[in-house]
C-alpha cells in the first residue's frame, strides 16, 4: 500500500458547529476540502488517545445524501494512510446516526465518521454535512472539535493511500496490507440494542391484535432500519412503513419530520382514515415526530411521557431512571416528572454532546431536545426509532390512544404550552445585530412588560459541566416572566445558509382546560416580535416553520 503526501493551502471554515461541519454539497467537493478535514480530525484525535487505538474499529456511515459514497471512500483512503487497521463501514454506506452510535459501542471502535446532514436537504444544490464521533458512541465534545478546526487552520498537507475504491455495496472484508476495510451489515448491532430494551413479542402481538400506524421514514436512513423492526419483527402490515428507500435527494423532501415538511403524514392523521399511530423520522434517524389520530405531541410532551411512563411500560428501564436531562430551550414539562419521582433533572445547552458525560457518569437515563430529539443511555446520540417504540410500548401497556395518554398526563401534571418559531434564511448581519443588541439590554429589560407578563429576569445562558467543570457561556437568551412563562432567543448553528433565528415561547398552566395553544402565547408573541424589531429589521417577522 503506497501512502501519498498530498499539499494544499489551508482552509480557515473548517470549525465544527453543533452537529459537525456543515456546507453546501458543492463546497465540500472542491479540491482537498473534505480530505483536509478528516486529516484535521484524525490529527486532533491522536492528541487525545493514547496506546493501540489505531488498533480497534473506526466506524463510517452516513444518511444516504449525494456525495455519501464518494465521500466514504476518501475517508478510508485516508484513514488507511494514518495507519487505522480495522475500518468498518456500513454496507451501501447508509447507518442511521444513532445506529452508528450503537455500532461504535457494540464493536469498541475507537470513534466514527457520520456523513450527515441530518435534516437539511440533500442532492448537488443543497447541503452535506460531516462530524466526528467519539468511543463513547458520542459527538465528540467542544475541546475535540475546537482542536479539530486548531488543526485545520494550520494543516498544509494530508496523507492518502493509493488503493482501488472499495465495493461498499457487498458486505465482506478487503485487505490492503496488514489494514481491513470490513463492509458490515448496517442491521445487526442495532437491532440487538432496540431488542434489548423493548418486549417485541408484546409488540408483535399488539401488531396482531389489530393495531395500525404509519412510519414515514422520508427517504432517508431510518427506512431500512425501521422496515426491518417494525414490519419484518413487529409483523405490521406491509406498507405500514413508507419511502423507506434511501435516496441521495430525500426525494426531493425536506426530510425534517415536522408538521410543514411531513404534511402527507400530517394529512392522512387529521383524515377519516387514519392510522392508530403516525410517526416519522429526519434524514439521519436522530429526530422524531409522534402523531395520532388529529393530535399532534410536541417533542417537549414526548419526553415528559416517556419519562414518566418508562418504568411502567418499557422493559429496559423497568428499574427506573438514573435522572433525565433536556436542553435548555426545550419545554420543562419534564421537569415536573422529575420531581414527582425524586430524579435528578439537567439543563444542558443544545446539542447532543452535553448529555454524554452526564450518561457515562451513570446520572442521566433519558434526555431530548425541543428539536424532536429525545432517546437515552443505550446510545449517545438521539434516537427516531427508539423514541417510536418507546411509544409502541406505552400504547400497548395502557390501551389507551395517542391524546388519551398526553391529555391524562396535563391532567396529572400541568400544561406547559409550548411553541418553537423557526425565522429562516434571515440575513447573517442583521440577525447577529438584533441578538448583539438584546444581549446588550439585557439588565434593562427586568421590570419591563412582555405582553400581559413582566419580565423577572433576563439573561444569556451560561453551562457548567457538572462532570468535567467545563463552561459554555452564550447558549441562549433567556427573558423569564416569574414561575409560568418565558421566552427563549438563540441563533441556530445547523444550517448552512443565512441565520436561523430560533424563538422559544413557553407558558405554564397547573390546570388543564383544553385553551388552544395560540390563545395562551399569542400575545407574548407579538411583543416578543415588537420587542426584536422583527419586521424593521428583516422586512417581514412571520416564522417559516412553527412547531
Amino acid at each position: 500500500m503506497e501512502i501519498e503526501t498530498i499539499k494544499f493551502s489551508p482552509f480557515k471554515d473548517q470549525r465544527p458547529g453543533t452537529s459537525g461541519l456543515r456546507k453546501k454539497t458543492k463546497y465540500f467537493m472542491q479540491e482537498h476540502y473534505l480530505e483536509s478535514f478528516i486529516q484535521a480530525a484524525i490529527n486532533a484525535v491522536r492528541l487525545f488517545n493514547q496506546g493501540d487505538y489505531l488498533q480497534a474499529p473506526l466506524v463510517i456511515g452516513g444518511d444516504g445524501r449525494y456525495y455519501n459514497d464518494q465521500a466514504i471512500q476518501k475517508i478510508i483512503k485516508v484513514a488507511l494512510a494514518n495507519g487505522y487497521q480495522h475500518i468498518m463501514v456500513a454496507c451501501t454506506g447508509v447507518l442511521s446516526t444513532p445506529g452508528t452510535s450503537a455500532v461504535i459501542r457494540t464493536q469498541k471502535a475507537s470513534g466514527g465518521f457520520l456523513l450527515t446532514a441530518s435534516h437539511n436537504p440533500g442532492g448537488m444544490e443543497h447541503d452535506f454535512g460531516i462530524k466526528y464521533n467519539i468511543a463513547n458512541g458520542g459527538p465528540a465534545p467542544e475541546k475535540v472539535t475546537e482542536a479539530i478546526y486548531a488543526q485545520s487552520k494550520e494543516l498544509t498537507e494530508y496523507k492518502v493511500a493509493t488503493v482501488a475504491d472499495v465495493d461498499i455495496n457487498k458486505i465482506g472484508e478487503t485487505m490492503f496490507g496488514s489494514a481491513r476495510v470490513e463492509v458490515f451489515d448496517a442491521l445487526v448491532d442495532y437491532t440487538k440494542v432496540l431488542e434489548s430494551l423493548f418486549d417485541f413479542e408484546m409488540l408483535a402481538a399488539f401488531f396482531k391484535n389489530g393495531f395500525t400506524m404509519r412510519f414515514d421514514a422520508m427517504h432517508a436512513a431510518t427506512g431500512p432500519i425501521a422496515k426491518h423492526i417494525i414490519e419484518r419483527i413487529l409483523g405490521a402490515a406491509p406498507g405500514t412503513v413508507v419511502r423507506a428507500n434511501p435516496l441521495p435527494d430525500f426525494g426531493g423532501l425536506h426530510p425534517d419530520p415536522n408538521q410543514v415538511h411531513a404534511k402527507e403524514l400530517m394529512d392522512l392523521m387529521w383524515s377519516g382514515s387514519a392510522p392508530m399511530f403516525g410517526a416519522a423520522s429526519d434524514g439521519d434517524g436522530d429526530r422524531n415526530m409522534i402523531l395520532g389520530q388529529k393530535f399532534f405531541v410536541s417533542p417537549g410532551d414526548s419526553l415528559a411521557v416517556i419519562a414518566d411512563q418508562a418504568a411502567s411500560c418499557i422493559r429496559g428501564y423497568s428499574k427506573g431512571l438514573s435522572g433525565v436531562a433536556r436542553s435548555m430551550p426545550t419545554s420543562r414539562a419534564v421537569d415536573l416528572v422529575a420531581k414527582a419521582q425524586g430524579l435528578s433533572c439537567y439543563e444542558t445547552p443544545t446539542g447532543w454532546k452535553y448529555f454524554g458525560n452526564l450518561m457515562d457518569a451513570g446520572r442521566c437515563t433519558v434526555c431530548g431536545e425541543e428539536s424532536f430529539g429525545t432517546g437515552s443511555d443505550h446510545v449517545r446520540e438521539k434516537d427516531g426509532l427508539w423514541a417510536v417504540l418507546c411509544w409502541l410500548s406505552i400504547l400497548a401497556k395502557t390501551k389507551l390512544s395517542v391524546a388519551e395518554i398526553v391529555q391524562r398526563h396535563w391532567r396529572k401534571y400541568g400544561r406547559y404550552y409550548y411553541q418553537r418559531h423557526d425565522h429562516e434564511g434571515l440575513a447573517l448581519e442583521p440577525a447577529n445585530e438584533v441578538i448583539a443588541k438584546l444581549r446588550a439590554s439585557l439588565p434593562s429589560l427586568v421590570g419591563q412588560k412582555l405582553g400581559a407578563f413582566t419580565i423577572s429576569a433576563a439573561d444569556d445562558f451560561s453551562y457548567t459541566d457538572p462532570i468535567d467543570s467545563s463552561v459554555s457561556s452564550k447558549q441562549g437568551i433567556r427573558l423569564i416572566c416569574g414561575e409560568d412563562e418565558r421566552v427563549v432567543i438563540r441563533l441556530s448553528g445547523t444550517g448552512t445558509e443565512g441565520a436561523t433565528m430560533r424563538i422559544y415561547y413557553e407558558r405554564f398552566c397547573a390546570r388543564y382546560e383544553g385553551a388552544k395553544v395560540e390563545d395562551m402565547l399569542g400575545d407574548t408573541v407579538r411583543a416578543t416580535k415588537e420587542l426584536l424589531k422583527m419586521k424593521e429589521m428583516f422586512g417581514h417577522d412571520e416564522p417559516d416553520v412553527i412547531t
